[in-house]
């Protein structure tokens, strides 16, 4: 159970780090490899933050270990956590109810 949005946000990027991770494997196995970091998006500025500055331990100190191991990618460039404004959050077409306008603009950022 998590405490604040911060820290469900940085709890769940891992998870889709390490699915990014292991699709960036697969894609190199299959000769297609792509060396640069992986961008992954998140609406939360304060996550951001957490994955890049260990200065904020004293407010995370309760999250567990295995969520930190994003500070490591963070820090060695292998993954790069990047704002994506609640707006351009392509997920909310599948997860919320929106108004016709938004719902048509993100099914287009969406490709369909």
């Amino acid at each position: 159970m998590t405490l604040s949005t911060t820290e469900a946000e940085f709890v769940a990027a891992p998870m889709c780090v390490c699915q990014a991770l292991w699709i960036k494997r697969i894609l190199k196995e299959l000769g297609h490899s792509n060396g640069g970091c992986t961008q992954v998006r998140c609406d939360n500025n304060s996550t951001i933050k957490l994955s890049k500055n260990p200065a904020m331990h004293g407010r995370s100190k309760h999250i567990d270990v295995r969520y930190h191991f994003l500070r490591n990618l963070t820090r060695e460039g292998t993954i790069a956590l990047v704002h994506c404004g609640s707006k351009d959050q392509v997920a909310d077409l599948m997860t919320k109810p929106l108004k016709l306008e938004a719902f048509l603009r993100l099914r287009e950022l969406l490709g369909v």
